[in-house]
């Protein structure tokens, strides 16, 4: 199985639209499953037309620790109260410590302070992982980091290993990873181990600045990848600019898609593009042969 991650370093640049229809088409004639690792905002199960609704909850992620309350043992003290330095404990009406699960991070000061024993720290659920069949022929597994909890880069390995597990049931060829934006824990989680990255960008000066740290991370794992400019009509000299960088640092072009509003209605309608417009399956066909020549050509040196 071939694992393909797709990269942006920008969000908003249209990863998980563009995923998607690679996903769709690749589908046609070999056997795959999606996984979207961006914990934090998944969307590419809602592009790919999966709800809750037609989804299955495979696993809770427990991890970060909480401070919990043994309520009859609490004297009412308030020693903890003043020793919470992320002000994550207040009282209630009858003087009982009340714990934010928002705030608190698991250090443990209130436990220390406590003489009656009346706090301890427990292991939190920080995540659900799913998976829902599309209605193109494979599966898609997420998860959904919960909020204020952390951990993302071990959530993003979790859902890799679920997905790889999946993957071996059904035989699939290939595993297409939609990672999240940035250049943080869940990216890098996302990029290791893959066999090949898509990198999508726009021709506008941050998203080729923060293209250019993604490709430190896909360099400092040794991986082979290739670019696709999406938007490329809306700055046609910066995409001249763009092409020339790509040219000159032998980066190779997957393709070049333009703006188009059809893009945004698709997404309203939890539709791939390729599947809302028809008329772009062509380009992506396109684009798509030239992602699988590069990875064969790799393969064979």
């Amino acid at each position: 199985m071939k694992t393909i991650t797709v990269l942006s370093g920008k969000g908003g640049v249209g990863k998980s639209s563009i995923t998607a229809s690679l996903a769709v088409l690749l589908a046609e004639n070999h056997k795959l499953i999606t996984v979207d690792c961006d914990v934090d905002a998944p969307n590419l199960a809602l592009v790919l037309g999966v709800i809750e609704d037609n989804s299955q909850l495979i696993d809770r992620v427990r991890s970060e620790q909480n401070a919990i309350l043994i309520k009859e043992q609490c004297s009412k003290c308030q020693e903890c109260v003043e020793a919470c330095k992320f002000q994550a404990i207040s009282v209630d009406k009858e003087d009982f410590p009340v714990i934010s699960d928002l705030l608190c991070i698991g250090c443990g000061a209130c436990t220390l302070v406590c003489d009656d024993n009346a706090l301890k720290l427990e292991s939190v659920e920080i995540a659900g992982i799913r998976v829902g069949e599309t209605d193109y022929g494979f599966p898609n597994v997420s998860a959904q980091l919960n909020i204020g909890k952390s951990g993302s880069g071990n959530v993003v390995n979790i859902v890799k290993i679920w997905a790889s597990e999946i993957a071996e049931a059904i035989n699939a060829e290939y595993m297409i990873i939609d990672s999240a934006a940035g250049i943080g824990c869940p990216v890098i989680a996302s990029v290791r181990g893959s066999d090949y990255v898509v990198l999508v960008t726009e021709p506008t000066p941050a998203a080729l600045w923060d293209l250019k740290r993604a490709i430190d991370i896909v360099n400092h794992f040794n991986i082979h990848y290739g670019v696709i400019i999406n938007k490329y009509d809306i700055n046609s000299d910066f995409t001249e600019e763009m092409e020339e960088y790509f040219t000159v640092n032998e980066i190779p072009i997957l393709g070049k898609i333009p703006f188009d509003q059809k893009f945004v209605y698709a997404l309203v309608n939890l539709k791939p593009a390729v599947i809302f417009e028809p008329d772009y399956t062509g380009k992506f066909l396109e684009i798509l042969k030239e992602m699988i020549k590069n990875i064969n050509f790799w393969d064979r040196i």
